[in-house]
């Protein structure tokens, strides 16, 4: 008797383990052939824009010389005061304007010392930063008349480009990503048609980052703004 019962228990766990895995293969075999008819498209999406900069930074750097320091600081102190008149006569507030540092040069290390004019050479920077674009690039035109008034402008002044800036992407950002998803859908829908399909849910998204850049070197002040969405979606028949 107790043969038989160790008989059937051993016939009862083959059947168990033989059950589990005719189980586990169906299974297995189910996810392959969901997985096989799993059909999917990736395509991007491009949302690009031109905006006008709404801000402007504008350098104002001027350089005087001297043999003595006390009169060079002079001289540097009476240029700051003329730039900065005349940036307010021409609309710029006093809040929109900053003095850097000066940097003083002692020459008198040179080789060819004999040949200097002047033993120090002082330069300043006056840095404008407003919204007024337009007032601005008019002033820049406007600013070799210091001259007149004896403020020289250093070479860096005439090479040193105005910073144009685009600060109103967070306003712009929700019309342009759903632009981007827009022309990301279109591109699926096309490659749908073509392979026989239709387009169906989203299976995941990625919104990429947005760029700021000129337009163009000959107009820093338009902006380009672009973002581009990657997005899969799924195929049906």
């Amino acid at each position: 008797m107790k043969k038989n019962n160790n008989l059937w228990a051993l016939i009862l766990g083959v059947c168990i383990v033989i059950g589990f895995s005719s189980l586990g293969y169906l299974t297995g075999k189910s996810a392959v052939k969901i997985k096989e008819y799993e059909r999917v498209v990736t395509v991007k999406g491009l949302s690009e824009r031109d905006f006008m900069a709404d801000t402007v930074l504008m350098p104002v750097e001027y350089v005087v010389n001297s043999n003595d320091l006390k009169d060079l600081y002079n001289y540097l102190k009476e240029s700051e005061n003329k730039v900065k008149d005349f940036l307010l006569k021409n609309g710029i507030e006093e809040k929109e304007i900053t003095v850097s540092n000066i940097e003083i040069e002692d020459r008198s290390g040179y080789l060819d010392k004999e040949k200097l004019e002047y033993r120090y050479s002082g330069t300043q920077k006056i840095t404008v930063y407003t919204k007024k674009v337009n007032e601005v690039n008019v002033i820049k035109k406007e600013l070799q008349e210091l001259l007149k008034e004896g403020v020289y402008l250093s070479g860096n002044q005439y090479t040193t480009p105005m910073e144009y800036i685009f600060t109103g992407l967070n306003q712009v950002k929700p019309r342009m990503i759903e632009e981007a998803t827009k022309n990301a859908r279109l591109v699926a829908e096309k490659f749908a048609k073509d392979s026989n399909s239709s387009v169906g849910k989203i299976k995941s998204a990625t919104q990429g980052q947005f760029s700021i850049h000129s337009r163009d070197a000959g107009n820093p002040q338009i902006k380009r703004v672009r973002v581009v969405s990657t997005i899969k979606y799924y195929l049906v028949d």
